[in-house]
């Protein structure tokens, strides 16, 4: 799995015109999920962002996590993460997986976030053509692999 963190001060995302995720302070993950993830991915991406410490703490320090500041967080499936593009100029996506198979591990990443954080999360439609809006905070951006553990 990886992933694309980045502190919002609030993001929303829209489908059909219709909006199905709006947040203030907080996260906005983007998931792309291979075709070799498992439970053991989402619980080791879980536990690394919602106790990445990159908010600021009373002293101004990026010293605080998700959990800390009580933020909140949408989770935005894209399976255009997993691009290559060593060849030529149009990305391969043989690496992202079929949604058979990534769409129950999206349900099961955003069930165990949830958990986490100890209340509801927002999220995107799976496989819907989406509008996401942010305004990053910082900004702060940030990549996690679960594969390269980094």
């Amino acid at each position: 799995m990886r992933v694309v963190v980045q502190r919002v001060l609030e993001a929303s995302v829209v489908v059909s015109n219709t909006a199905v995720a709006s947040i203030s302070k907080g996260l906005l993950v983007l998931l792309g999920i291979t075709h070799t993830d498992t439970q053991e991915d989402i619980d080791w991406l879980v536990k690394k962002i919602s106790q990445l410490r990159i908010f600021e703490d009373a002293s101004g320090q990026m010293n605080a996590s998700l959990q800390d500041v009580q933020g909140e967080l949408i989770l935005v499936s894209q399976f255009t993460l997993l691009a290559a593009t060593k060849k030529g100029n149009r990305p391969s996506y043989v690496k992202a997986a079929k949604p058979e198979v990534a769409e129950p591990l999206y349900e099961a990443f955003a069930l165990v976030m949830e958990q986490a954080l100890g209340k509801k999360i927002g999220r995107g439609v799976f496989g819907a053509d989406m509008k996401v809006s942010l305004i990053n905070d910082g900004p702060v951006t940030i990549v996690i692999d679960s594969q390269q553990k980094e």
